[in-house]
């Protein structure tokens, strides 16, 4: 295609690596002599690109400035649905303001709600490609974001272990993930969480109780110091037992429609604390171990901790940054090959994979056969353990390498 001049937009939640998706498209533009202007603020900017006096062009100058290592976007983001904009002009307003700047194609970094809008783009003849970005992990393909989201989930539960030895506390984590709880179970393994309640298990608290009450008393009763923790990572869109996503319906909901999940963290922490305070071997153990106060203290406590945005925030992971850099420039290609509508998959040498965009935004779910295995390990999902049943495959072929 005869494109002169690409526009980089970032949509939707930020997170990891997106920075290093700017900077690959741009530098793979430069290389190929073409110029890379920012659309900031996501899709908000995309419609009001017409009114707009002048675009930030990503010199080598200005580009040397845009740290890849460091989570945020550069461009950055807004909830925006094309959609859903009150305005039957707004498909010709969008061209109108790409035609404006000579802007000739665009590299969209999102998760399912941006590459839904990236898929309806296309159908109108806009030419942009996808660089997958989600913290959620729940798109068909890896997407920049997820592994610095459960670096960061991992760190928090290893550090909260700390405050929670000190004062004999369960800690429960409450981490982003809404529908798929891949962050929270990765990031959940990574931190070595006793317990991870994701959207893919309704939860049995019966379960999660009797494995924390085990565990917590063996720990104590095991130190010289009686001093003992617990951990628990609960997803956002973690279900109760009927099958229903504990939400805080005053959270709101934002422009996609999605609900704001939140209260994970506190719901949990209260159904564990009524089902404590009704047993009395909980008193017991506090006796028997000269930690009981009579009035004062007599059960163990639970906090809730919610990081919210610091999972999203400071510096990307090391693997997210090589991904949002490969991605990013690939994207560059696929457009330059005409290729809109299609998502950047990975980078192999050589070979760039890709597919239509309207299939890898499809839902995916944590594999439950994989949850079965780490249950066999140990780790409480909030249900009675799964059977693994391992099969084993000889690899005969290349083996896929992660770089």
């Amino acid at each position: 295609m005869d494109i002169k001049r690409i526009g980089v937009i970032t949509s939707g939640g930020d997170c990891g690596g997106l920075n290093a998706v700017i900077k690959g498209a741009a530098q793979m533009a430069h290389s190929m002599g073409i110029e890379t202007v920012i659309i900031p603020n996501g899709y908000a900017g995309l419609y009001n690109l017409i009114d707009a006096e002048s675009v930030t062009v990503l010199t080598p100058g200005r580009l040397d400035l845009i740290r890849a290592e460091m989570a945020g976007s550069e461009a950055g983001n807004s909830r925006v649905k094309i959609k859903k904009i009150d305005d039957e002009n707004k498909y010709d307003r969008i061209k109108k303001g790409l035609d404006k700047f000579n802007i000739g194609g665009l590299v969209i970094s999102g998760g399912d709600d941006t590459g839904s809008v990236i898929v309806d783009l296309a159908e109108r003849g806009i030419a942009c490609v996808h660089a997958p970005k989600t913290m959620d992990l729940d798109l068909q393909s890896y997407s920049v974001g997820g592994d610095s989201a459960i670096n960061r989930i991992a760190a928090f539960i290893r550090e909260l272990k700390t405050t929670g030895s000190t004062h004999n506390r369960v800690i429960v984590l409450e981490a982003f993930g809404r529908y798929a709880g891949h962050t929270a179970f990765r990031g959940g393994i990574g931190g070595d969480a006793d317990c991870i309640l994701i959207p893919e298990i309704p939860v049995d608290f019966d379960v999660v109780y009797e494995h924390m009450k085990k565990r917590f008393i063996s720990r104590v009763e095991n130190s010289d110091v009686k001093a003992g923790t617990y951990t628990i990572v609960a997803a956002e869109g973690m279900k109760d037992s009927k099958g229903e996503i504990i939400v805080d319906e005053s959270a709101g909901t934002d422009a996609f429609g999605h609900k704001k999940l939140a209260g994970a963290g506190k719901y949990v922490r209260k159904r564990l604390e009524a089902l404590m305070k009704n047993d009395p071997e909980m008193k017991d153990f506090m006796k028997r171990n000269g930690i009981l106060v009579s009035g004062v203290y007599e059960l163990p406590e639970i906090r809730e901790v919610t990081p919210g945005h610091l999972v999203r925030s400071g510096a990307s992971s090391a693997y997210d940054v090589n991904f949002g850099r490969e991605v990013g420039a690939a994207a560059v290609v696929l457009l330059m090959r005409g290729l809109g509508g299609n998502t950047v998959i990975k980078v192999r040498g050589t070979k760039i994979t890709y597919k239509p965009t309207a299939e890898v935004i499809k839902q995916r779910l944590v594999d439950l056969n994989t949850i079965a295995f780490h249950e066999t390990l140990g780790t409480c999902f909030g249900r009675k353990p799964g059977e693994f049943r391992p099969e084993l495959v000889e690899e005969t072929g290349a083996i896929e390498r992660e770089f």
